[in-house]
C-alpha cells in the first residue's frame, strides 16, 4: 500500500464495526486509501497499529507523502478484513 497523507482527528470516533478504526482528537492518522461512491465519503489507513475504514471528514490533513490519488471502488475488498 501506498502512503497517501497523514492527518490529525479532528474530533472522537467510533465505527460502527470492526472494518473501521477508531481515534481520538488529535491521535495521528495515516491514509492510504480513498474510498468513492459512497457517502459519506470513506477514507482507509492505520492509527498506532489499528488499520480501518473512517468518514473523511474527521481528518484534518497535514502532511501529504504523494500526488497519485489512489481511489478504489467501494466494492473492493482489502486483505486486511
Amino acid at each position: 500500500a501506498v502512503l497517501m497523507c497523514r492527518g490529525k482527528a479532528v474530533r472522537d470516533f467510533t465505527g460502527p464495526d470492526c472494518r473501521f478504526v477508531n481515534f481520538k482528537k488529535g491521535e495521528a492518522v495515516y491514509v492510504y486509501y480513498k474510498l468513492i461512491g459512497e457517502p459519506p465519503e470513506l477514507w482507509a489507513g492505520s492509527v498506532g497499529s489499528d488499520f480501518g475504514y473512517f468518514p473523511k471528514d474527521l481528518l484534518e490533513i497535514n502532511h501529504n507523502y504523494t500526488n497519485e490519488e489512489l481511489e478504489l471502488p467501494t466494492d473492493v475488498s482489502f486483505g486486511y478484513f
